[in-house]
């Protein structure tokens, strides 16, 4: 089996590869391999580095005047055309405000920076050559994004993506929370942060269509949400795009008895975590652990053991099914994060001197945190003498490892848990793209601004959840993280040459390797 040579066009560029034959013997058949030769000079392959390197003058080859971020946009892009982002934004925007947003979006899964660095960060990629000269003065961003919160753009998109997908099944997550230091804006109220600050929030639904794992919709609200009713608008939204297959997916935060009753009232789909406040929790946990070790109930999820009970939950109002979960990794993972925090915060305390100022007690409860219910103190002239509580530590490591998951519905433990942990795969790369030092906790001052950005976030995570889709369905994602393989891509670059063309640089073998799984071409 000879090799042979053909001559590859891209982006108007011809490129010499050689086709290899061979052999494959698992799968019992002819495969080809491809191997970069070099740029088509004047019939012949030419190295593009051997011909700047040389001291000939290899015409059309020319010097290099600037380098851009090239690599880590190919899969982005590729992307953004496949679900047709940009078509369905070029609906609502002239063409220079649509590349704007996408390259806001962009940014926020490649390098979220501060708004004021976005014009920095756009000159030194690709995208100023593709979508030239646009205006990502900070000003001209706020403008923008002020006028997508005041228009009904990001409905109009999304009523597209649902249609244009096909959606039909649905699941709905309390995703996360926006803080703010404004108190001039409509959208903002106090409740329980979980991002940990004193200040006031903005709550999120995310609904992503389950067969695709993209987000297609998202639904805003002030505060923290904690009681289902609020969602019954986000329901009676799904409901209008043609969806009536759809499962809400929460937080612990949700679990209460109120809500449970509601929610079995309107025959509303669930899963849910629970947490140990109520006290038939907590009986149902002491009976679990009792025998949740048992060999009937080992299972492998991930390729690791995890031991799985179906539970009930009954209550004079309800009864409910769910499953009891204990995952010995999972365990000792929590008991190494708690011992040392228990250690770190008895430490803090016993250093830190007593304000005369201050009452004791107060100082004690605001050094300890959430980690009080584990010591008692006393108080020896200006310092504290902490001692840890031995039973409220034990009762809180018995519990490390397990958890319960409640649903409403016909559901097996498989299905339950992914769902549930997916819901924390959406949350993760949404977070990614809101945590950066100037958009959180948020600065803006008006609710048509932030609207904006949550747009901006929403149409970043589609593209982000559609690129770990890929790099699942390739097995990719055993090597490489979003991070990492954005990471690896970046360093392939375009080069500007003097006499006005472009090229790009020679792929390492981890980068063809990447491109080859992901069927993209450089």
């Amino acid at each position: 089996m000879m090799p042979t040579r053909r001559i590859k066009k891209i982006n108007g560029i011809e490129y010499w590869y050689e086709d290899i034959p061979y052999y494959d013997k698992e799968k019992k058949q002819i495969r080809h391999k491809s191997k970069y030769l070099g740029r088509n000079v004047n019939g012949e392959p030419v190295r593009v580095r051997d011909a700047l390197n040389s001291n000939k003058d290899i015409s059309p080859v020319s010097k290099p005047s600037k380098a851009y971020n090239y690599g880590e946009f190919v899969p982005l892009l590729e992307i953004t055309n496949e679900l047709k982002l940009g078509e369905y934004l070029g609906d609502l925007f002239n063409e220079k405000d649509r590349n704007m947003i996408l390259a806001l979006a962009l940014n926020r899964v490649i390098r979220p920076t501060a708004m004021h660095n976005i014009k920095t960060w756009y000159e030194g990629s690709v995208l100023s050559l593709e979508w030239s000269d646009l205006p990502l003065k900070s000003q001209n961003i706020s403008n923008l994004l002020s006028k997508v919160g005041d228009s009904d753009i990001p409905s109009e998109f999304m009523g597209r993506m649902f249609r244009n997908l096909g959606t039909k099944s649905t699941l709905v997550y309390d995703l996360t929370s926006f803080s703010s230091y404004s108190h001039m804006m409509n959208l903002l109220e106090y409740g329980y942060n979980r991002d940990g600050f004193d200040l006031p929030q903005i709550n999120l639904f995310m609904i992503v269509d389950k067969e695709k794992g993209i987000p297609v919709m998202y639904d805003i609200y002030p505060g923290s949400v904690v009681d289902v009713t609020t969602l019954k608008n986000t329901i009676k939204k799904i409901n209008a795009y043609g969806v009536k297959d759809y499962t809400l997916v929460m937080d612990r935060g949700f679990f209460s008895k109120g809500n449970i009753e509601e929610l079995l009232h309107e025959e509303i789909p669930f899963i849910m975590p629970a947490t140990v406040t109520l006290k038939s929790v907590k009986q149902l946990m002491s009976s679990a652990q009792k025998d949740i070790e048992s060999p009937e109930y080992l299972h492998k999820y991930n390729k690791k053991p995890i031991f799985v009970k179906p539970v009930t939950l009954e209550e004079k109002e309800f009864k409910i099914n769910g499953y009891c979960f204990y995952d010995p990794k999972r365990e000792i993972e929590e008991k190494n994060a708690f011992y040392s925090q228990l250690y770190d915060v008895k430490e803090k305390i016993e250093k830190t001197a007593i304000p005369g100022w201050k009452m004791a007690g107060e100082v004690f409860k605001g050094r300890a945190g959430h980690m009080a219910s584990f010591y008692s103190w006393k108080k020896i002239d200006d310092h504290f003498k902490i001692t840890i509580k031995k039973n409220a530590v034990s009762q809180r490591i018995n519990r490390m490892g397990k958890f319960f998951l409640f649903y409403n519905g016909e559901r097996d433990w498989m299905e339950c848990l992914t769902v549930y942990r997916e819901r924390d795969v959406v949350e993760k790369g949404f977070k990614t793209m809101k945590n950066d030092i100037q958009s959180l906790p948020l600065n803006t001052k008006k609710d048509s601004t932030t609207k904006g950005f949550l747009f901006v976030c929403f149409i970043g995570l589609i593209i982000r959840m559609r690129l770990l889709n890929i790099m699942k369905e390739t097995e990719i994602f055993k090597d490489y993280t979003v991070e990492s393989l954005l990471l690896e891509l970046e360093k392939i670059k375009k080069i500007e040459l003097e006499n006005g063309e472009s090229i790009v640089t020679e792929l390492t073998r981890k980068q063809k390797d990447i491109m080859e799984k992901l069927n993209l071409c450089a």
